[in-house]
């Protein structure tokens, strides 16, 4: 278990300085043990670094301010879970920064991929260097931001393709169900490939029928899409088993398991500030086991076979891992 003390020296030795008590990580370790064989070469698909903000300053136009989570959390994380690869997605709390997620990737090393936010001032050659670090795709969060409008979101997505279609890299979106219908044919003619995260904002507690599911069933079946079976506790409210989710995961696995993959979404940040509190006030992190989550999976995909295809084959694939 990291101690305040261990967590202060990986922090002193990778250049990290926590200036108070307060700025001390709360993220979440699995307190229940994996009950199935996590195969060699498994990636979790969706994590984010929070850095010390003196080094990595939040953005300004943030919707709120999480608890800091290191590398070295991020990797006791891992070893507890069997999880050799990870894929580090830069949170909106760092606007077009990716500075952290940098950090992330450089402390993991080689079985680390990276998901990038960019805007229009980003040159193709900070591109290059990012790809040359690990970056495999960008990400377009409309759902933290508010973004509903169909217009924006399909202007969004069309930027978002142009720019990487020379490049290979896929785009991510974090975004509704309401969102996909809207540019269900853009994904569909789209050059790269497309991700969604957190089950494409789909709810668990309105099952499949809900409007706008079929649409990303659709796309996972004729293999335009991606869907990441990440973050179950954010579609469903049921914990800590989050079992109302487990008809969407097995409907998108039925689909096309070689367009699934899966991620904890550690270190399960907030991003609602509460009531009366300001943005800058920091809001906890969510507790999440993500062991019991884990183990939702072998629920979800009963099949080994099955379960290798979303936590090596396809991340394999989809991120360029050897």
């Amino acid at each position: 278990m990291l101690t305040r003390r261990s967590m202060m020296l990986a922090s002193i030795a990778a250049g990290v300085t926590m200036n108070s008590s307060n700025a001390f990580s709360k993220a979440a370790q699995p307190a229940t043990a994996v009950n199935f064989d996590v195969p060699p070469g498994a990636c979790d698909c969706h994590t984010h670094i929070h850095g010390d903000p003196e080094k990595f300053p939040f953005y300004a136009g943030r919707v709120y301010t999480p608890e800091l989570a290191s590398p070295e959390e991020m990797s006791a994380l891992h070893k507890a879970l069997k999880i050799e690869r990870v894929v580090i997605v830069t949170p909106s709390i760092y606007g077009p920064d990716n500075s952290s997620t940098l950090f992330g990737m450089t402390a993991r090393g080689a079985t680390a991929r990276g998901v990038a936010v960019i805007d229009d001032k980003t040159s193709e050659s900070e591109l290059d260097a990012m790809q040359k670090a690990g970056f495999r795709g960008i990400r377009l969060n409309l759902a933290t931001g508010g973004v509903n409008d169909p217009n924006v979101g399909r202007q969004r997505f069309s930027a978002a393709v142009e720019r990487m279609k020379a490049r290979g890299w896929h785009v991510q979106l974090f975004t509704s169900l309401a969102m996909i219908t809207a540019i269900k044919e853009l994904v569909a003619a789209s050059p790269v490939p497309v991700v969604f995260d957190h089950f494409g904002g789909a709810e668990a507690a309105l099952g499949v029928g809900q409007p706008g599911f079929a649409d990303l069933v659709e796309l996972v079946k004729s293999g335009k899409a991606y869907v990441k079976v990440s973050g179950a506790y954010r579609a469903s409210k049921r914990g800590p088993d989050y079992e109302d989710a487990a008809p969407l995961a097995q409907a998108l696995i039925a689909a096309n398991a070689e367009r699934i993959v899966w991620g904890t979404d550690w270190p399960h940040p907030d991003s609602v500030t509460p009531a009366g509190k300001k943005i800058s006030d920091v809001t906890p992190l969510f507790q999440i086991d993500d062991g019991r989550l884990l183990n939702q999976l072998a629920v979800w995909a009963p099949d080994a076979a099955v379960r290798k295809r979303i936590l090596v084959d396809n991340p394999a694939r989809l991120y360029g891992f050897a």
